[in-house]
């Protein structure tokens, strides 16, 4: 179901007001001092979060953000807090961007007008970040990345189900009980109390007794405290347990492959301040399935919004603010955020394209439905069928998006080019990987397997049904500004120039190993490409194209795997079907690989899911979603046998 965005209005004295609840968004007595006295400082913040790696806010009703920005600058203030601060707010009506800048610029108490300016910095932040208003967890990163909020678009009732975390603190923030119950239900009270940290805590400016009824329930101990502005009480709780002491393992990874795949994991870890060695056999980074000259950036919706879609929507809008973030940081980053156009196969099609978008009431600067006048206008070439729009999609040159991901974070990551890791070992609590020669490369407590279908040349790994899949693309002679302007794909694809060249392409051929061009080849793209531009390909000789090779992983399900890696040693092979959560796993051993032809989409999302993982902080995708892209899944049912599952040749251009 699409979102229904929040109305902007106020009551007579200029309180922000719901009229779908027919409630105020904070108490008329000042909603910054609401959010210190009520939910900082009912959590015992910031004194709980200091001297700590990692702390964990969930709140209830994200509206404003008050909250959110009242925390951040209260952790922004502290010399002794946290190293980082991870804030989810789940929030069914969220504000258009517009609606939340003009809530910022009007903060209805003018008696707290100085302490909100020292928010006006963070608010504007929030606001140019804010994300396209999509159902599902949006992540968004501030401070470097120390503060992370994720967002959950949606009823609190399915999205907070779908979240990993274990939470040190809860905000409930609901419209009132009275206005609105299923926020503050007995089940939606379990769902939370299922977070909750040992030694958590939570806070509420609500005392009613079904509340306090459904918390005490859930086991939470709870105490009625001095309520703010007036109101005589507000409720705190606190969960069972004590805070676990930190964990003093050394934050050391290794990571074979400096891909896109590999090179996005190492960053990601990096910016929580881990030191990485990455290990490549080629002499640079994204030299191998990486190394095209130009990749396809695009989503790819279903008229069901199936599971796929919701992955590749969450990993499509994540990249582009990571991309976004390292062109601003000044790195080596070539990208066009050009626009992609995704035209219609057939008429048939054509039809479902456009029902998809008039069901699911996508914003229009993420996807809208264009007829052929109009597709063949944001292509400056003819063309046969109407199709999806994608404002925000583009093309990315994946080398340098490797080299990007490796500089963002200087020396904390170790580069070891030209450099074969032949053999992996875990000798006591370290993973040592080894050279031709048998002399360690380097070693550490975790291993990520980032090198493609090579990672089943590696005993613990071997049971995982990554395939190579051979993928040529063609080069086609280009001037600037010429046509197509921005990337076109119907059963194939073709970029705007790119160093006076266009990409077109591009093959799909399973277990061909050849590294070498082939004439037979390019003239299968320059179908393709006459199917996507009719008449574009005249007069172009295959005998004449430059092109290249890559090998990309595939998995059968074509998902990418993300995730610890099962234990196959340990499973028999007549066990029935297992849960997830009782897999074995191999210790300290991880896998980020199978992307296939979407790696520039899978990537940045897959390696912060990765890096959550390996850190415990919680996940960026709903649990169901990140279960999918879950190595492990191929050993529910016993040990993998190695079997070639059928695959059809869709790549970035399905």
């Amino acid at each position: 179901m699409p979102l229904e965005p929040a109305t902007l209005a106020y009551t007579p004295d200029g309180t922000p007001f719901s009229a779908a609840y027919d409630d105020i968004y904070h108490t008329k007595s000042g909603g910054l001092g609401q959010a210190r006295h009520v939910f900082l400082h009912g959590n015992g913040l910031p004194e709980r979060w200091q001297g700590r790696e990692c702390f964990v806010i969930v709140e209830t009703g994200f509206g404003l953000g008050l909250n959110f920005l009242a925390t951040w600058a209260a952790w922004r203030d502290d010399p002794q807090r946290c190293a980082r601060l991870h804030f989810v707010s789940v929030e069914k009506h969220p504000f258009r961007a517009t609606d939340l800048a003009a809530l910022h610029a009007n903060w209805p108490d003018m008696s707290e007008a100085a302490a909100l300016a020292h928010l006006a910095p963070l608010a504007d932040q929030l606001q140019r970040q804010w994300p396209t208003l999509l159902p599902g967890f949006q992540r968004l990163h501030f401070d470097g990345g120390r503060v992370t909020l994720t967002l959950i678009f949606g009823d609190a009732a399915s999205g907070l189900p779908q979240l990993d975390a274990r939470t040190d603190a809860f905000y409930l923030d609901g419209f009132s009980p009275a206005k609105n119950s299923a926020l503050w239900s007995p089940g939606l009270c379990a769902t939370l109390s299922r977070l909750a940290a040992p030694g958590a805590t939570l806070a509420t400016w609500s005392v009613a007794s079904g509340v306090r009824e459904s918390l005490a329930a859930c086991g939470w101990a709870l105490a009625k405290a001095a309520g703010f502005s007036g109101k005589r009480h507000m409720l705190c709780g606190t969960w069972p347990g004590e805070t676990p002491p930190a964990a003093t393992a050394p934050r050391h990874a290794i990571v074979i492959g400096a891909g896109i795949a590999g090179s996005s994991a190492a960053e990601r870890l990096a910016a929580r301040g881990w030191t990485v060695d990455v290990i490549d056999r080629e002499s640079a980074p994204g030299q191998g399935g990486s190394g095209n000259l130009a990749g396809v950036l695009r989503p790819l919706p279903s008229l069901d919004d199936n599971r796929v879609s919701q992955i590749i929507r969450a990993c499509f809008l994540y990249a582009r603010r990571h991309f976004v973030a390292l062109a601003d940081a000044g790195l080596p980053l070539r990208w066009g955020a050009t626009g992609a156009l995704h035209l219609a196969r057939d008429d048939a099609q054509e039809a479902a394209q456009k029902c998809a978008v008039d069901r699911q009431q996508p914003p229009a600067d993420y996807l809208r439905f264009v007829d052929r006048e109009e597709a063949s206008q944001l292509a400056g070439w003819p063309v046969a069928t109407g199709g999806w729009w994608f404002a925000g999609g583009g093309w990315v040159q994946p080398p340098s998006a490797c080299v990007s991901n490796l500089a963002r974070h200087g020396a904390l990551i170790h580069p070891h080019f030209g450099c074969q890791a032949e053999r992996i070992e875990r000798a006591g609590e370290l993973w040592q990987a080894f050279d031709a020669a048998d002399r360690v490369i380097a070693q550490a407590p975790v291993l990520i397997l980032a090198n493609a279908a090579s990672t089943t040349r590696f005993a613990p790994t071997a049971h995982l049904p990554l395939r190579a899949a051979r993928g040529q693309v063609s080069h086609l002679p280009a001037m600037p500004e010429s046509a197509p302007k921005v990337v076109v794909c119907r059963l194939g694809y073709v970029t705007p120039e790119v160093d006076g060249r266009h990409c077109a392409g591009a093959s799909f051929l399973l277990d061909d190993n050849d590294p070498a061009l082939r004439r037979e080849e390019h003239a299968e793209n320059l179908e393709k490409l006459d199917f996507i531009l009719p008449g574009f390909a005249a007069g172009l000789r295959v005998d004449v194209l430059d092109g290249r090779v890559g090998f990309r992983p595939v998995s059968p399900d074509r998902l990418p795997m993300v995730g610890a890696v099962g234990d196959a040693a340990a499973i028999d092979p007549v066990t029935p079907s297992r849960p997830l959560k009782d897999m074995p796993r191999v210790p300290g051993l991880y896998v980020i690989n199978g992307f296939g032809a979407r790696g520039i989409v899978w990537s940045a999302l897959a390696a912060e899911l990765l890096a959550c993982q390996i850190e415990g902080e919680p996940l960026p995708l709903e649990a169901e979603l990140a279960a999918a892209l879950d190595p492990a899944r191929f050993l529910r049912r016993g040990k993998a046998k190695r079997t070639h599952h059928e695959l059809s040749p869709a790549g970035s251009d399905a």
